[in-house]
């Protein structure tokens, strides 16, 4: 059979192309799934089936620039989508093939190819996408385990190829080029991505992509094992992104540390970066306040930044770092301040409520994106305020004790703030003596008795003149009123 594929091969070089042709380039496409015949295949059939692939070029080129008729244009994108298949298929697990093809010019080829595929009509999009499909998986298997083949891949085809790839309608062959993309990223590729606008560009939409197209998983896979390893490439792209590019970008940031690993693949600088973003935007989050805002963008970017920021500083070592920023501490205290203020002022998301579904979009399970805002910031202040003296006399010369205190009973818009009102009250006071002592002044004061504290089973409890919170013993615990 060998003999005769050679002989079918050589005759296809020379004549006009006929369905017969394409079955003939069937029958090595199959052959080469058997490992057997792949890693003893001839380097003549291999020569010629490039000879073969190089002579459609040429065709694919003569169609596209006058108005063939459609069957002999079907013929050659099937016989072109064939190639491909087998110069796939001789490359699989086969680094042999893969040097022999690379030698013979065929990612070179292979990439002129998709450029010209690129720029065909949409006339004959079935066989067009069969083409380009095939001829993205030949580079994905080439490059597989084989530096030599990922550098001529990158050379040949970044970033203009697969940027034109990235942005094909067609989901199969957007999968397969993440998954060539993917394959050929080491360290000193995703660093040079941000150097060059075309290059950032492709970064970008490849984040995107995570949103538009959610089964497609080779996409988050570059982002979180390529994108994220670079605080300056994240920096870069989150510049360059437009606000519903960056709230994807930060979905996919609170996914990963969603995960609770110790190694985060999150740089301590990029924690830093996005602390930063947070404060230079912080204020967009009031214009929720408007019942017809709830879907601005640069407001729910805040809310994601809130988010990210509680994750990171959770007992997260490698982000307590941000305890330092004092700046960070300054702004969440006094962002607290105007929403509370904000939600007394009028009536809206920021206003403590009893009615959990106020908020409810109609026809729509999900909830207001500003619920439970409130409470998260809470919780940063006292992930700010752990162990950290600096940042609970900090809390106190804002005022922001009696601040929290004031957020402490039931509010359906704030699941569980009064959870996190305690948590943070506790480590504000926590071995700060001078902190203990505004609480015992505002009880001696009215201004905050610890009633609220007490229906939430805590009590305040004064000892060798400091104040603690200690659960309440049972015969202690509220009645029903």
């Amino acid at each position: 059979m060998l003999g005769v594929s050679s002989v079918k091969l050589g005759e296809m070089l020379a004549d006009t192309f006929t369905l017969e042709h394409l079955t003939s380039l069937q029958t090595v496409t199959k052959a080469l799934r058997d490992e057997q015949f792949r890693f003893s295949v001839e380097v003549d059939v291999l020569g010629r089936i490039s000879a073969l692939l190089s002579k459609l070029s040429d065709e694919i080129q003569v169609f596209s620039e006058e108005d063939q008729e459609q069957q002999s244009a079907s013929l050659c994108l099937q016989l072109t989508a064939e190639c491909f298949r087998a110069q796939r298929n001789a490359c699989v697990q086969c680094p042999r093939n893969q040097c022999i093809l690379r030698d013979q010019g065929c990612i070179q080829l292979s990439l002129g190819i998709l450029g010209k595929l690129l720029k065909l009509s949409s006339g004959t999009s079935d066989y067009l996408f069969d083409a380009l499909r095939c001829g993205i998986q030949f580079l994905g298997n080439i490059a597989v385990g084989n530096q030599l083949c990922k550098a001529d891949i990158w050379d040949y085809g970044f970033p203009h190829i697969f940027l034109d790839l990235l942005e094909l309608s067609d989901e199969k062959a957007v999968a397969y080029t993440c998954m060539v993309l993917h394959t050929c990223l080491d360290e000193d590729k995703t660093e040079r991505l941000r150097t060059e606008l075309r290059q950032l560009k492709v970064a970008v939409k490849v984040t995107e992509l995570c949103r538009t197209l959610p089964d497609v998983d080779w996409t988050v896979l570059i982002v979180t094992q390529h994108f994220f390893k670079s605080a300056e490439l994240t920096e870069r792209m989150y510049a360059d992104m437009n606000d519903q590019e960056r709230l994807t970008l930060l979905e996919l940031i609170l996914a990963q540390l969603g995960e609770g690993k110790d190694d985060s693949l999150i740089p301590l600088r990029t924690a830093q970066f996005l602390a930063s973003c947070f404060q230079h935007s912080c204020r967009a989050v009031l214009s929720l306040s408007s019942v017809s805002s709830d879907d601005d963008q640069k407001a729910l970017a805040v809310i994601r930044l809130v988010d990210i920021l509680c994750e990171m500083t959770s007992d997260q070592r490698m982000f307590m770092a941000l305890q330092d920023l004092t700046d960070l501490l300054h702004t969440t205290v006094d962002l607290l301040k105007e929403v509370h203020l904000v939600g007394k002022a009028s009536k809206n998301v920021f206003s403590a409520a009893q009615e959990f579904s106020t908020f409810t979009r109609p026809g729509d399970a999900s909830t207001h994106p500003a619920l439970s805002f409130k409470a998260h910031l809470i919780r940063l202040i006292g992930n700010l305020c752990h162990g950290h003296t600096a940042n609970q006399d900090q809390v106190r010369e804002l005022d922001g004790i009696a601040l929290i205190l004031d957020n402490c009973s039931i509010d359906s818009n704030n699941p569980f703030i009064s959870q996190w009102a305690v948590f943070a009250i506790r480590n504000i006071l926590e071995h700060n003596l001078e902190n203990q002592k505004v609480v015992q002044g505002l009880r001696r004061q009215g201004v905050a008795d610890d009633s609220m504290l007490r229906e939430m089973g805590f009590r305040v409890e004064e000892r060798d003149g400091s104040l603690l919170l200690r659960p309440l013993k049972k015969e202690e615990e509220p009645g029903e009123r």
